[in-house]
């Protein structure tokens, strides 16, 4: 390596730091990006300005032997942004990285499980809250959205609106959670909102 690759690797990677941070990233992914061009100096001698689609296949293919794929992933994005932003060149490997898809079954609470939490539960809005989700099956935001309007006790159903891929559907309304609603709702008597802002431990 000459004086003269070091010299212009190092003003390259200043350029790549004052890049990231005008851009207003975070600064994990500051650091992760800013690795990453470090990284790749190191590997390929600071010579990093015109890599190959060959070079950089065997690089990320090493790369992955001993780091995990959010590793490898996040050294592919900090090149791609450093060719970007500080050499102004494309990107020669487009999908190069493309880590195994994995499905995970997200974690199911049993009857028992929501009992204890709502048993622990001491802020009863949040406790009335939470019954909610669970009987209901509803989503965070679909809680938080719904109205007196939407509880229809004469059908047992619940009107769910902007749900998922913004579409409306009804669910079932049991017996045992129109109760509870009904008990909360005498607490704040708010015209519209089932779960309004509470105050004073409610």
């Amino acid at each position: 390596m000459t004086e003269s690759t070091a010299t212009q690797f190092d003003k390259h990677y200043q350029q790549h730091l004052k890049h990231l941070k005008l851009k207003g990233l975070q600064p994990k992914t500051i650091e992760a990006y800013a690795r990453a061009v470090r990284r790749a100096g190191a590997y390929f001698d600071q010579r990093i300005d015109a890599l190959s689609e060959a070079q950089l296949l065997e690089y990320f293919t090493e790369l992955s032997e001993t780091h995990s794929w959010s590793a490898v992933k996040l050294d592919l994005y900090g090149l791609k942004f450093y060719y970007a932003h500080v050499l102004k060149k494309p990107w020669v490997a487009p999908d190069l990285v493309k880590p195994p898809r994995t499905q995970r079954l997200p974690d199911i609470v049993t009857v028992d499980e929501a009992r204890q939490i709502f048993a622990a539960t001491r802020v009863l809005s949040y406790r009335v809250f939470f019954f909610t989700l669970y009987s209901l099956g509803l989503r965070l935001g679909e809680g938080l959205r719904l109205s007196v309007a939407d509880i229809d006790a004469a059908r047992e159903r619940v009107h769910i609106r902007d749900a998922k891929g913004n579409k409306d559907r009804l669910v079932p309304l049991p017996r045992a959670t129109l109760a509870v609603l009904r008990r909360f709702w005498q607490t704040h008597r708010h015209p519209e909102l089932l779960f309004p802002n509470r105050h004073a431990g409610l």
